[in-house]
Formats: C-alpha cells, sequence, structure tokens
C-alpha cells in the first residue's frame, strides 16, 4: 500500500468556508473550524503540509456554553 503525499504547490486551490455559530455549542464550533483550518476533512492531507482552507465564524455571540461555564469561569485583568 502507498501513501499519497501532497506538495506544497497542489495546495493552491482553498475554499472559504462559513459557519454559523448561533445556538451551537461553542467547543464543537471551534473543534469542526480546527478541522477544516488543518485541513483533516480533506482526502489529500499530509501533516506537515498546510493544506487547510478558510474559515469565516459569524453570529460568535450567539454560541452557547453547556453547564456552569458561563457563572464559574471569570478572568481576572
Amino acid at each position: 500500500m502507498s501513501t499519497t503525499l501532497a506538495k506544497p504547490a497542489e495546495m493552491a486551490d482553498r475554499k472559504w468556508y462559513v459557519i454559523d455559530a448561533a445556538g451551537k455549542p461553542l467547543g464543537r464550533v471551534a473543534a469542526k473550524a480546527a478541522v477544516i483550518l488543518r485541513g483533516k476533512n480533506k482526502t489529500t492531507f499530509t501533516p506537515n503540509v498546510d493544506c487547510g482552507d478558510h474559515v469565516i465564524i459569524i453570529n460568535c455571540d450567539q454560541a452557547v456554553l453547556t453547564g456552569k461555564k458561563m457563572e464559574k469561569k471569570f478572568h481576572r485583568t
């Protein structure tokens, strides 16, 4: 079995993805964006080549935090 390794010149065609985060858990949106940015959703994924796509996340302020994260977590400045 041979492994296909992508070359950086082959990764010139990048797509743009728009993810709507309204009403979705924040961690799941972040994980989905990370997979697309890294390029793991492509069949030509190669770990040492930047083969990811561009991601735009809209409605981030409407993303849902599950559990009691809004009450328990705080940041000090």
